[in-house]
This record gives structure tokens, sequence and C-alpha cells, in this order.
């Protein structure tokens, strides 16, 4: 087992009709880390929805022919998704879209509700039938329960979050408004930018407006909505400020790309700085300093710089195997591993290495590694992670859903050293984690278990998919 990425969202809107599909596009290629399992465009041409949406990478879904068959609009909002609540189906495809009494919407999300559960169980109780089973569907239930109550849009979001709890970057598209939003707690990233011809675009990440060229204005505040329409940008800020930032660090420990600034600091930055931290808590004697591609690569560079041990490139990724790749069957008795990565025999032969990985989850992947260098030679693995050791599941958007698989669980340090076959093991210290945030407010519940919001009562990943499976036999 492995982590997996987020989900990534992204909106643009013109000041005139544009191929909007097209900037959509391109910025979902530059979020594509964030979710492999599908994506989704939805573009609003003058308050005519059109959309398309797929299992697949972007460059799977989006072919030349598919862009070139939809519409020119003013707005669009897609979505690459990597389902860390509900399966992958393509009923599980965003964005969501929505026909309601008063108009059209179109919502992306990332994040998880920590009362989801709750909420849609009210929901269904009501009457609602869901034909999803994320999380993003109760958020698009409610904000349009109460945009049936409200004169406008944005209070209808308003509204929504004093109801939700939990982990949600937002962007929502209406006949005539692009809004965003972020928790009040800012778990997820969420900015903005323009270009020069006059669109603003909304993006997980900063490198998603790098892409298409606009220039970062800034990151949404948590706890803001954003709205971009007919009288300008109106920003709202009623929920600013009444819970603690919790930015979930491991966005700069592993989910986000390198050449992004969230909140103000950098990726890459904050990678180099826990290399250094390792460095200086769990000094070693060696002679290179390799990094698994691509997260650690950053964290072995701060490691090298603070050590002065060479830095190397040990280890080779395939750049070319996606959501498509078949595993091989058992019988082949072939190491996925060893078809993702392959070892530079020449860096690493007869040499002490220092391996640099993000995190350890089972301990399968790493032992794999670990083993990978060994039979090209290299005498001696020391690793070193650039995060605390997982001691608890995430209610907030990470693929970590039990302490029944977390190595460190169950295992000491030294324990763990032992399984994965590596000659010492150190974790960065949870007591370092605001140097790599300059000390901003973050959450660090998967690594400390203190959680910011009420732990749910159902923590089942696949929870909505049994219920409504239990549904289905009821009605029998």
């Amino acid at each position: 087992m492995s982590l997996h990425e987020e989900c990534g969202v992204f909106g643009v809107i013109a000041p005139r009709s544009a191929d909007v599909a097209g900037i959509a596009y391109y910025g979902l290629y530059a979020l594509q880390h964030r979710g492999q399992e599908s994506c989704g465009i939805v573009i609003n041409d003058d308050g005519v929805f059109s959309s398309y949406k797929d299992l697949g990478l972007v460059s799977e879904v989006f072919s030349q022919d598919t862009l070139s068959k939809l519409p020119q609009g003013n707005m669009a909002v897609g979505h690459v998704r990597y389902g860390t609540t509900g399966g992958n189906n393509r009923n599980n495809c965003q964005p969501i879209e929505v026909n309601h009494q008063k108009g059209k919407m179109a919502l992306a999300h990332n994040g998880n509700l920590s009362n989801a559960a709750e909420l849609r169980n009210k929901l269904e109780l009501s009457g609602a039938i869901f034909h999803t089973t994320s999380d993003t569907e109760t958020i698009a239930y409610i904000v349009t329960r109460e945009r049936l109550r409200t004169p406008s849009i944005e209070e209808a979001v308003s509204a929504a979050m004093n109801i939700l709890d939990g982990a949600y970057s937002l962007v929502l598209m209406s006949s005539r408004k692009l809004i965003c939003a972020r928790d009040p707690y800012g778990f997820r990233p969420l900015c903005y930018g323009k270009t020069q011809d006059g669109m603003y675009v909304v993006a997980s990440e900063s490198c998603a407006l790098k892409a298409i060229g606009a220039d970062f204005i800034r990151d949404i505040e948590p706890g803001e909505i954003l709205v971009f329409g007919p009288d300008g940008i109106v920003s709202h800020k009623e929920h600013c400020g009444v819970k603690q930032r919790k930015l979930c660090v491991f966005e700069y420990i592993y989910f986000a790309r390198p050449d992004s600034v969230i909140d103000g600091v950098s990726v890459h930055g904050a990678r180099i700085q826990a290399g250094r931290i390792l460095a200086k808590q769990h000094p070693v004697s060696a002679d290179i300093v390799v990094g698994v591609p691509d997260s650690g690569l950053d964290a072995a560079l701060g490691f090298s710089m603070e050590s002065g041990i060479p830095y190397g490139i040990g280890l080779i990724k395939n750049k070319y195997i996606g959501r498509t790749f078949i595993s091989p069957g058992q019988s082949t008795r072939l190491d996925q591993v060893k078809i993702k990565l392959s070892a530079i025999e020449e860096s690493v032969k007869d040499k002490r290495v220092v391996l640099i990985d993000d995190s350890i989850v089972r301990g399968t992947t790493s032992g794999r590694i670990v083993k990978l260098l060994k039979e090209a030679g290299a005498k001696e693995i020391h690793m070193r992670i650039s995060s605390p050791p997982f001691m608890h599941p995430c209610y907030y958007g990470t693929d970590i859903d039990s302490e029944e698989h977390l190595i460190a669980c169950h295992h000491s340090i030294e324990e763990t050293a032992r399984i994965i076959g590596a000659d010492s093991l150190g974790y960065l210290p949870t007591s370092e984690l605001g140097s790599l945030t300059v000390n901003c407010g973050y959450c660090s519940a998967c690594f400390d278990g203190n959680y910011p919001t009420p732990v749910p009562a159902d923590t089942r990943r696949d929870r909505f998919e049994q219920r409504l499976s239990e549904i289905k036999n009821s009605d029998a």
C-alpha cells in the first residue's frame, strides 16, 4: 500500500467567449499528480452547460478529438480525482452537475467531510436520492437546498458552510458566477490568478496557474468565499478566523508539486528543510544520498546540503506508467517496483547509501526499494523518511483509513528497519513539522492523533457504497 494523491480542482472565467475547455485541460494536466482515477470538465456558454467526464488520466479522457467537440464558453470548472471516499466508477466523476428550480450548478471538490455520513443520512431521510458515493454530492445537495432559501448562490454557499464540517476546497459554477470557497480550517489548498487577456483562474495549486500563463494573485483564505461575476470580484469573509488554520502538512511533504507555493510557503523549500532536519536528527556515515522519485528528491537534496554527503541519482522512475498500467498477475512473479523504478548500478554499487523517501505506510514498497538497491550492489542502506511515522487514520482526504495496516502502529523503528531490510531508519520528528510551514497552523493528526474536528462515527472508506447496497436489498 502506498499513499495516493488528493483531488485537484480548477476553474476559469473569461471576459468573453473563449476556449475555456482548453484552458481547463491544461490546468488539470498540471494537477494530474493530485488524482489519476478520473477527470472532467463542465463548460458554461452563456448559461448553457456542456460536460465531458470519464475514468482515466487527463490525456486519455480528453483526446484532441474530444476537446475539439467541446463548445467555447465564458466559464469552466474541472476536476481530477483520486477517491478517498467512494468507489472508482463513472458516477463518481466530477464536477457534479445540478439542475434546480433557481438554475444550474456545477461543483468540484477537494477534501473529505468529517460529518458526511451524518449529513447524508439526514438528506436520505428527507427524500434525497443519491447517485454517487462521494462527499461531493452531499455538498451539492446542501448548497442546492440553501440556494432555494437564499437570494444568491454565494449566500447559499455561506449557509452551507455553517453545516459542513471537515475539509473542502470548492470551485462552483452557476449560470452567471464562478465561486470558490475554502473550509474555515484551510485543510486543502486553493489559490487564484489572472491571465494577461483578463481571465481569472482558480486552482488547487499555483503550478496550475503557471501552466496556463496566469499570474498568481493570492491564496484563498481559510473560510473565504470568493465570487467572480457581473459585479467583479467580491470576497465574503464571514467564516474567516472562526477556526485555527489547519492546512494538511502532508501537502508540503508529498501531495503538492514542488514548484507550487501554498499559503506563502514553497513546497520545494519545505522539502529541502525536511532533508536538512533529517541530516541533523539522524546523521550517518555514507557515500551518497539518493531520493525516491518524485517527492523524496528535494528532501534528499536537503540532506546532502546539510550533511555534506554527495547527492546522486540512484533511482530512475518510469514516467510512462499511468493508471492504465496493467498489474501483472501473481503467476508472472513480476515486482511492480522494478517496473516503475530502476536502480543505477554505477551510482550505488559498493556504496553506503542514504535513501530518502516521503513516508512508510505498510512497509512493503519501502522493502522492495531497499532490495532493489541492494541487488544493484549497495553496501548499506540507511533509510530516512521526511515525515513522522503514520500512527492514525485521516478523515480529511488522505487515503489513510485504518491503523490496522500501518507498520508504525505495530513495530518499533528498529523492527521496521529490519522488516524493510534497511541498515538503519530515521523519521522526521513530529516536533519539527512547524519548521516546514514557517510555523503556520497545520494539521498533523495522522501523525499525532490531534484531530481538529470530531472523529466520524463511521470511518469506513466504502460506507456509502455499503449503504446503497443495503437500500437496494431492502427494496427487493
